[in-house]
């Protein structure tokens, strides 16, 4: 079971800087926030960080458009999967943040695992090892950005931040 809880009211934008202090920032819009869960690094974990991101979206009646919506589900499958088979063992359990903004939403899944891994093009033949590279390209495709940072207790967070109308095609 994931519970979602809501952070205090931090305003973030996208890339996880500060909104400057000394600007006066407009009442925030009611999808606005960031939300948090935890769950075990563990194979249910998956479907249930998919769905607790889609009910969130819903309930919080966040603007997103379906392309953006779908790209946001995919990339946290895939996170929460990284998460589950590469840092399980120094790291049993993971947590979820879901930052939204008046224009754009942030994803994000941190382990405790200290290994920082990198997308690579996989062999053909083989059945995984592209994960990152998919929310890479996903990432970019809908207009966002992505990367990878360590945490003050050694892990590390992975992270897309989309924003909620879809890129336009050039």
């Amino acid at each position: 079971m994931v519970t979602i809880e809501r952070e205090g009211g931090d305003r973030t934008m996208a890339g996880g800087a500060e909104a400057p202090l000394e600007e006066k920032t407009p009442d925030p819009l009611p999808y606005e926030g960031v939300w948090r869960f935890t769950a075990p690094a563990v194979d249910a974990s998956v479907p249930q960080a998919r769905h607790a991101v889609r009910d969130l979206l819903r309930r919080q009646g966040v603007p997103v458009s379906d392309d953006v919506a779908h790209a946001l589900l995919l990339i946290v499958s895939e996170l929460v999967t990284n998460a589950v088979r590469h840092a399980a063992l120094l790291s049993p359990m993971l947590a979820v943040e879901i930052a939204v903004g008046a224009e754009w939403v942030r994803l994000s899944v941190e382990d405790n695992h200290p290994y920082r891994p990198t997308a690579l093009e996989a062999d053909h033949a083989q059945t995984g090892g592209r994960g990152l590279l998919l929310v890479r390209e996903i990432t970019r495709e809908a207009g966002g950005v992505c990367d990878v940072e360590h945490t003050t207790t050694g892990g590390k967070v992975i992270w897309a931040a989309l924003p909620l109308a879809p890129a336009r095609p050039v």
